[in-house]
This record gives structure tokens, sequence and C-alpha cells, in this order.
């Protein structure tokens, strides 16, 4: 993932070619596949690759190895024995996530398919010879979960891949940069994977911020590729993590580390737009890391997770939330008792969560609200609120609110301007406490 957002990032993002001034025309699939996906609500990402035999997540080449050469060779003894496709996608689905989003290939280069483009991957470069995506989407078909891929732009690895601002210490030649090649290399490898691995719900592309600061835009051919991917697959959505509005070509907006709106990292262009017409996606880690760290046991308790999942929702955008399993091929046994949590959760109350819209206000401290058709679900999740009342701009006339566990009414007055003034009953539960509006 990316570390910081510089401001020529947006001009570099729209540097693509003529084409690009070709109006975007989602087919009907792809419309279906948009709506789909947006009422999922939860997503896990995976950031695995042989960075994990370090144990010191996924930028461990950029941020302490000198020699891309020396790094390679943690190829040789990546063996994920442990690893069971059919296991993982068991525990996302009991989990209450509708999709996966896996690195298939992240910024070290290495690809965890059987690749033609290049040997330095999964079958032909380690002793567990297998393709780890082709045993991923088996299970993901036969579960029904769907299954999309994250790709990225850079490869710090790649003679060809022009060095942008990471990857500097790594031992490249620069004098081989060519980006036309190694944009063949791109398409080439995004053409097997869309082509041998069955239906694809989105590709999810990182990394563009690397040429962010170039003295002139860096033309990724962002169109060419997104045209690529829509003609091989036209369900197929794309996504882009350059955290700015969205550009022709684009079905999916991306959030990293914030909520759509929000900038608490930075890393948001000026005057980004949030889309009203695209699904919009948060990602966030489970516990401060995106590739396994080793010495990194800060994850978020169910508790918190739950209520990001609820304030995403209230924003009326999906949760991607991540994943770095273990060298072993193992989930950690931490984040599978998160995930068994967030699953009890959601069996009973998902309801609230899936196939909604964002409610009528934004999510505040303590409370959010989430829409499905003429109900809306105010989420109180602060217990510091139980036996208060709390005032809420709705949009319309509310005739019934009730809980939403008990069906008991709870009280009520509004306004003439509509304002909504409801009293928390005292015996408000500690996750979430769901009223529901009519």
């Amino acid at each position: 993932m990316k570390k910081t957002i510089a401001s020529l990032l947006l001009a570099a993002a729209l540097a693509v070619p003529a084409v690009a001034q070709i109006p975007y025309v989602p087919t009907p699939e792809n419309i279906a596949s948009r709506e789909e996906f947006a009422d999922m609500k939860l997503g896990i990402f995976l950031h695995w690759g042989i960075y994990s035999t370090f144990a010191q997540g996924e930028w461990y080449l950029q941020n302490a190895v000198p020699d891309r050469n020396e790094y390679a060779k943690a190829a040789d003894a990546f063996y994920p024995h442990r690893f069971d496709a059919e296991k993982w996608v068991k525990a996302f689905k009991d989990a209450g996530a509708g999709y996966v989003t896996f690195t298939s290939r992240h910024h070290d280069g290495f690809s965890m398919w059987k690749s033609d483009q290049s040997a330095y991957n999964i079958v032909d470069a380690t002793p567990y010879g297998r393709d780890v995506i082709a045993q991923l989407a088996d299970a993901c078909h036969a579960q029904d979960m769907r299954l999309h891929f994250y790709y990225s732009h850079i490869d710090w690895g790649r003679d060809d891949y022009p060095m942008g601002r990471t990857g500097k210490n790594v031992g490249k030649d620069v004098t081989k940069a060519d980006y036309n090649h190694y944009l063949k290399f791109m398409n080439a490898q995004l053409t097997e994977l869309l082509t041998r691995y069955g239906k694809i719900g989105a590709i999810w592309f990182d990394g563009v911020w690397d040429h962010d600061q170039d003295s002139v835009p860096f033309d990724w051919h962002l169109r060419e590729q997104y045209d690529l991917i829509h003609n091989l697959q036209p369900a197929c959505l794309v996504g882009n993590n350059h955290h700015g509005s969205i550009i022709p070509g684009e079905d999916i907006q991306i959030f990293e580390r914030d909520l759509p709106g929000e900038n608490t990292t930075g890393w948001v262009q000026n005057g980004t737009q949030v889309s009203v017409s695209h699904p919009l996606e948060t990602c966030t880690t489970m516990n401060n890391m995106w590739g396994y760290k080793v010495v990194d046991q800060n994850y978020k308790s169910v508790e918190e997770i739950l209520h990001l999942l609820i304030k995403t929702s209230g924003m009326g955008a999906n949760l991607l939330l991540n994943i770095g399993p273990q060298p072993n091929g193992e989930l950690p046994a931490i984040a599978l008792e998160r995930l068994k949590g967030v699953g009890e959760w959601m069996r009973e109350y998902g309801e609230s969560i899936y196939g909604t819209t964002a409610g009528d206000f934004k999510p505040a401290e303590g409370y959010a609200a989430t829409r499905k058709g003429n109900k809306q679900y105010i989420h109180i999740t602060d217990n510091a609120l139980a036996g208060k009342s709390i005032e809420l701009p709705v949009k319309g006339k509310v005739k019934l609110a009730t809980e939403f566990a008990s069906g008991a009414k709870v009280a009520f007055k509004q306004a003439k301007d509509n304002t909504l003034t409801l009293t928390i009953p005292e015996h408000a539960p500690v996750i979430d406490y769901i009223i529901v509006l009519q």
C-alpha cells in the first residue's frame, strides 16, 4: 500500500492517452455487478506473498533490503504447506463477507500464480510449486464467494519499470527503463488473470502514487488497461487506489484508511469528489500492517471492527478488512477469532447492514444510520448514550420507531422540520443498539 500522496497525483492519474476522452459507458453486466458489490458491505483483503517469510510487512524490500536479488531468494524458502483455500473462504463466508480481494502481485513483483510472463512466480520459483490463485478461485467459486484481484502498477525488481519515488535502493538498472515494454508485460498478466480463473469481480489497482513527484506527469495508459479488463470480462469492476475522483473507465472509488469524504491520512487529493454514482469502498487493516508482521499483535476488537463496519455502511460504502496470512499459509489465530465474532453479530443483525444505502445523515460520534427502502436503521454504538435523547436530521416523516431486536416501541418526537428526537432506552447493549424507523 502507499505511504504518502503528493499534490501531483491528480495530474499523473489523468495523464492518459487520447482514448481516455471517449466516454466510458458501462455495460448492463457491469452495472449489475456494481449493484451486487455495493450490497455486500463487507469484504476481506489479503496481503500475502514471499514478503511474509520475513514477517516484517509487505514493504520489507523497500524498507530494509538493499538488494532485490537477495530478497528474491526468499522464494526458494516459501513453502506454505498449511494453506487451505477452502478453509480460508469458509472463514470469510462465516464472517459475513461477500468478497475477497487477493494480492495477485504486490510491489515486489512476485506473482502468486503460474504466470507465463515471468518465472518469478509461486509455481516456478518456490518449492511449493502450486498455483495459489487457482486454489483460491476454485474455493471462491465453489462457495459463492466473489473474487477480486489486487494488482500493483509498481515493480521494485524489474528494470523495465521506470523507477518512481520508491524502490531506489534495491539495485535496479535505471538505464533499462522501458514503460511500453513493462505495460505489455502488465497487460499480458492481467489477461492471464481474467482468462484462467473464471469470473472475477474486480481488479484493484495500486501504485500510481509512485510517480506523483515526477516533474512531467507520468502516462500510465490507465484507460488502455481499463478497456482491456472490460473487454475480457465486461462485468469485472475496475478500481484504483489513487485517492482521487473517479476517472473514465473506473467502476469503484477507493479510500485507504479513510471514510469517503474524510482525510485523516493526508493522502486524499485536494478537490476529490466523492462519487454519488459509483460504489464506494474503504480499506483498512485488522491490526496495523497489511502484510504479516510478527510483532504486530495490535488487532482491533470485534466491537471495534463492527463499529467501523457500521460507520462505513452509514457512509454508503463497503469495508474491505485486511488480514496478512502467515508464511506457512495459515491465517493468524487472532484474526480467525475476530472473524468468528463478526460473523456471529452479522447473522443476527446483518439485515441492518446488507443491501443498505447511507442514512439521512453522516455518521456521528456514537451513532450512524443505514437505509433500506422505507426503513432506516439507527445504530447506537456508544453506551454513554443509554438513557439519553439524541436529535437526528431525518428527511421524512417517521410513523414508527421500534427496537430491532424485540420490536418494542421506542419513544420519539418529530419537529416540523422533520428533526427527530429519540430517547435511547437504559438497556442499550454494548456493541450496537438498533432502532428501526419506518
